[in-house]
């Protein structure tokens, strides 16, 4: 969609194979994560995979990430409140951590309490993810990151940045950042991982 040159230092699909093979590899990796959950080697029971599977259709779809890439676009070269730009991220990233999360806990029999939970600090994830991509196309280079940076300034793209300022949303970034650490501190060290995670995120724009 942002029709990029370079991913991880290298041309992306459609630069190396063409844009019809890449919209079909693009189709058939998403395609591929319901033959994963609806496949007979995976041992859970059958209402559990409806359930994976329902969940993946909606955090994939125009309620998660088509609507919020789609939200993306339109959004471009206007004047955008925060409380949209917040929204149009969590449906462009945040719905796919969500999923992430709340995989594991419909896995083990949680209930909706537990689940709900952990599909709103799969929100809070994705949106750090998104603010701290967004931190790095303002300050990265090209050579660190392995893409064009400076890039949405360019097409004029609603960004908490563009809206807040940089230094504000480095602030902001800390706040939901420090959101997430609350959240998992009742884990304890069961959440190492995660921890180790958001802490990876952060610094990737440093």
């Amino acid at each position: 969609m942002d029709n990029d040159d370079l991913r991880r230092g290298k041309p992306s699909t459609h630069v190396r194979f063409g844009e019809s093979t890449a919209v079909l590899a693009g189709n058939s990796l998403l395609l591929m994560a319901f033959e994963i959950l609806s496949d007979p080697k995976l041992k859970i029971s059958e209402k559990k995979k409806i359930a994976l599977i329902s969940i993946l259709s909606e955090c994939s779809g125009h309620t998660g990430i088509a609507g919020g890439q789609y939200l993306d676009l339109s959004f471009e070269k206007k004047r955008i409140s925060k409380k949209n730009i917040i929204d149009m991220e969590i449906k462009k990233t945040g719905k796919l951590f969500s999923f992430c999360c709340m995989a594991p806990a419909i896995i083990k029999n949680q209930d909706k309490k537990v689940i709900n939970s952990f599909k709103e600090l799969g929100y809070d994830i994705g949106l750090l993810f998104q603010i701290v991509d967004d931190l790095i196309d303002h300050k990265g280079s090209t050579k660190k990151v392995g893409k064009k940076t400076k890039k949405d300034k360019k097409k004029g793209k609603a960004t908490l940045i563009g809206l807040l300022g940089y230094k504000n949303t480095v602030k902001y970034s800390n706040i939901i950042k420090s959101k997430i650490i609350k959240k998992l501190k009742k884990y304890g060290n069961k959440s190492k991982n995660l921890n180790e995670t958001i802490n990876y995120i952060i610094e990737r724009s440093k």
